[in-house]
């Protein structure tokens, strides 16, 4: 017998990454596809990608006072943005993220 699988409902988040400011500006869409890849692989959409360019920062993160940054507006199952998450906190390029649910 096969386990059933749970389903989730799709609701929509907003993910904010701060990237490192050693990357060039023009890999940053690269990087930004990679994980939205991730989003649409598992059945879900990427409704918008903004992203801000280079900025200072409040504080500093990992000895660095600037970084670039993005923001992606999602609508998928909370284990895809979870996975897209873990991924992003491996890489060494994305230095900070923030996923936040967005209520309907």
């Amino acid at each position: 017998m096969r386990p059933k699988e749970v389903e989730f409902a799709m609701r929509k988040y907003e993910v904010m990454a701060i990237i490192s400011p050693d990357v060039d500006e023009r890999q940053l869409q690269p990087i930004v596809d990679k994980y939205t890849a991730i989003i649409t692989k598992e059945g879900g959409t990427v409704d918008n990608v903004d992203i801000w360019g280079r900025r200072h920062l409040a504080y500093p993160i990992q000895k660095k006072t600037e970084g670039l940054y993005a923001v992606i507006d999602l609508t998928c199952e909370p284990a895809s943005v979870s996975e897209m998450n873990r991924l992003m906190g491996i890489d060494e390029q994305v230095m900070r993220t923030k996923v936040m649910r967005i209520d309907s």
